[in-house]
């Protein structure tokens, strides 16, 4: 089956102008056209891109991503090149998350602090607060918001 680029960008969530812009970027070297110039998608196309937005999400740029396609391009001698680079991307999203967690424990811990705080009308409910009047799950963020100074 063939998909238009409409079609693929759709089934990918993303715009068709990404999908114009990975082709012209020359991401997309395996990317067949009609007779009339239309890029016609199959579902090999579909495996490939889903990797190159992978890889974007993961913080490649899209001269790094075109490396990558380069290196594909170039067969099995460049495997350990590829897993290196996923390796790597794997890292990097790994420690992107350990952060995000971070946050998102600030963003509960202040939730739970403004929520508190609203039921009694005022944030000097926190004042002389410890670490063992925090619920548990907010300690972490409480010692790290008092570390600096933070209401």
């Amino acid at each position: 089956m063939q998909y238009t680029v409409g079609e693929m960008a759709k089934r990918l969530g993303v715009a068709p102008s990404t999908l114009r812009y990975y082709d012209k970027e020359g991401l997309l070297p395996y990317v067949e056209r009609s007779h009339g110039g239309i890029r016609m998608f199959k579902e090999s196309d579909y495996e490939w891109l889903s990797i190159i937005e992978c890889l974007k999400q993961s913080g490649l740029s899209i001269k790094e991503i075109r490396q990558y396609i380069d290196l594909c391009r170039q067969g099995d001698a460049t495997i350990s090149e590829r897993l290196q680079l996923f390796v790597n991307r794997r890292r990097a999203v790994q420690q992107q998350m350990a952060q995000l967690q971070k946050t998102l424990d600030m963003l509960d811990y202040k939730l739970w602090f403004y929520q508190t705080s609203e039921a009694a009308g005022t944030t000097s409910i926190h004042d002389g607060q410890t670490v063992e009047d925090v619920p548990e799950a907010y300690r972490e963020a409480f010692l790290h918001a008092r570390g600096h100074g933070e209401n």
